[in-house]
């Protein structure tokens, strides 16, 4: 199939404002804002409805075992063997076959993005920096996504960790949610990931007060209005 005929199936699929605007932000300019978030190791979390998982295996990642990506994240396995390989501390959880179905990595020092957004992310004494949080879609909504944060807390406390900190994206609202599910609260500072022509990438922080997540916040039940008589 041509480029062109590529492009006019997208049109059709897409349409041809959400086409345009996807070659706008791949060739011309992208704009990303990443929220930095932070939470205790130690605070509860909330009450959730996240539905059971079967059971699975945990590991850390090394270099040996990398392998196991190949399966459902086969572009990652160099990935996740250059990470384990720089010191990092990573998770996976294997199903009975074996393979990779969700992985997690945490770095206890300043933290250099080369693989994805392209720049670093401080890490100060007695934090550490949780990200590549990820997993497949037959485990979606499930307590997955909880256990495999607590996990990497323990372990990261073991290693004198106190404070999780990490970045998402303000586009990603799933990403956003689960952490306000998770206890996460706003730093107040944005890393601004600013993309040109598909080659350049600058980056600049900065800060705000208040809260940009009030929105998708659940309203507790003494805040939901009583229904009228």
């Amino acid at each position: 199939m041509s480029a062109l005929q590529k492009l006019n199936q997208r049109i059709k699929q897409k349409g041809l404002r959400a086409t345009f605007n996807t070659l706008w932000k791949r060739y011309v300019f992208f704009h990303w804002e990443l929220l930095w978030m932070e939470r205790d190791l130690v605070s509860p979390v909330p009450p959730h409805t996240l539905k059971p998982y079967p059971p699975l295996r945990q590991e850390t990642i090394t270099t040996q075992n990398a392998g196991a990506f190949a399966t459902y994240f086969g572009d990652r396995v160099e990935t996740m063997r250059e990470l384990a390989d720089e010191g990092h501390t990573g998770h996976m959880y294997l199903d009975d076959k074996g393979d990779a179905v969700s992985f997690i990595w945490a770095s206890a020092r300043d933290y250099h993005d080369r693989h994805y957004y392209g720049c670093w992310f401080p890490v100060k004494e007695g934090e550490f920096f949780e990200f590549g949080g990820e997993l497949t879609r037959a485990y979606w909504g499930t307590t997955l996504s909880v256990d495999l944060q607590l996990n990497l807390w323990k372990a990261m406390q073991e290693q004198g960790c106190n404070k999780v900190v990490d970045v998402c994206e303000f586009h990603n609202i799933p990403a956003l949610k689960l952490h306000l599910r998770m206890g996460y609260q706003e730093q107040g500072r944005i890393m601004n990931v600013y993309g040109l022509f598909g080659r350049w990438r600058f980056y600049r922080e900065t800060r705000y007060s208040g809260s940009r997540l009030d929105a998708l916040r659940k309203p507790s039940p003494s805040t939901v209005a009583a229904p009228a008589a």
